[in-house]
């Protein structure tokens, strides 16, 4: 049975955080997705074509990894992608708590799927999507943020 894997994210945009956690990954999956979650009540900063872009030009040489975008509960998506796991990445132990009880419910709701936690390396703890965009809304420099493919 293959090892599959989903990366879930709304990746507005990409961090070189999210870049690592996958690549890290690599080794322990036959395959990953890295599923671009829609969310029609939330206010994305990147349309979900150029997030799908970003991310798709970011993993362009890695043949592992899917890019997609869904609707709705991953574990509904883990059913339908056979995938068994749901890979997360983890800055600090605020992530923790919160990862930690999402994945108890997906547990719960799908005895069969685990869920992988993977550290980022500590040059990327105080990256993440939000302070991204925040230095893009005050025309700051993200290029140290973001995969060296986007072009921000």
């Amino acid at each position: 049975m293959k090892k599959i894997a989903i990366f879930p994210g709304s990746f507005d945009p990409i961090t070189i955080g999210h870049e690592s956690i996958v690549i890290r990954a690599l080794p322990l999956f036959d395959l990953i997705y890295v599923a671009i979650g829609k969310n029609a009540d939330k206010k994305n900063y990147f349309s979900i074509e150029q997030r799908l872009k970003f991310v798709k030009d970011v993993f362009s040489k890695y043949p592992k990894i899917k890019v997609i975008t869904y609707d709705g509960l991953t574990v509904n998506l883990c059913k339908e992608l056979n995938a068994r796991y749901i890979l997360r990445g983890l800055r600090t132990s605020a992530d923790f708590e919160f990862e930690r009880s999402v994945g108890q419910v997906n547990k719960m709701i799908n005895k069969n799927i685990e869920t992988i936690f993977m550290l980022t390396v500590p040059e990327h703890t105080a990256v993440n999507s939000s302070v991204v965009r925040d230095i893009l809304q005050h025309g700051g420099d993200v290029s140290k943020f973001i995969p060296k493919s986007i072009n921000l």
